[in-house]
């Protein structure tokens, strides 16, 4: 089971900073959807040449031109990269077609996809590393947790699991209990005083139960 640090703070400088702090701890780094907006192509050859031995996830949210955004990604330095379940099912396939042309991986983020399961099965079959299991946050403020979709996935799909949304030391357990591959942290780590501290105290239940 690998960490993930969702980082999506506005400005390269603020994101290296927090990389830097946490990296010990962290198996995976996130760019996130708005700092990769914010900040550009850019920011994954600055991070990944920074942090050459972690992986590298740049959370596009890919709804369209699947091969193409990832190819550009790709070729930055990501090692992985996020295209949407509600994508056409060329996007999420065009998406696969770069990961395995570049040796990399994608993740098939789920958010609003009205059957997970069916779904999930369909982009396993075309190849895709992970299926996401995710609560936005706009989700989240409305009460949202990604726990619920974890447990039916997790009984009803082979592919591996990443789950993301909202997620700190309190609802850590439930979360691991459903042994996901990757668990994704953003702003219990990002926006606590201290950064490093809430890593190494996620980092060792998410070793704790591997």
């Amino acid at each position: 089971m690998k960490l993930q640090l969702a980082i999506d703070v506005l400005t390269s400088e603020e994101a290296l900073v927090l990389a830097k702090k946490t990296s010990k701890y962290i198996d995976i780094i996130e760019i996130g959807t708005p700092l990769i907006k914010h900040e550009g192509v850019r920011l994954i050859s600055l991070m990944k040449a920074l942090h050459p031995k972690k992986e590298l996830l740049v959370d596009l949210k890919t709804m369209d031109v699947g091969e193409y955004e990832a190819d550009f990604c790709f070729e930055a330095g990501a090692d992985i990269v996020t295209v949407l379940g509600v994508a056409d099912i060329k996007t999420i396939e065009g998406a696969i077609v770069s990961a395995k042309k570049h040796g990399k991986k994608v993740v098939v983020d789920m958010i609003n996809v009205a059957d997970k399961i069916t779904r999930a099965k369909e982009v396993a079959e075309l190849g895709a590393d992970y299926v996401g299991i995710h609560s936005g946050i706009d989700q989240q403020n409305a009460g949202q947790s990604p726990l619920a979709d974890l447990k039916k996935l997790s009984k009803a799909v082979d592919i591996p699991l990443v789950v993301a949304g909202g997620i700190n030391l309190d609802t850590l357990d439930e979360i691991i209990a459903c042994k996901p591959e990757v668990v994704v942290v953003g702003g219990a780590i990002t926006g606590a005083k201290n950064p490093k501290k809430i890593a190494k105290k996620i980092s060792k239940k998410i070793r704790k139960a591997s």
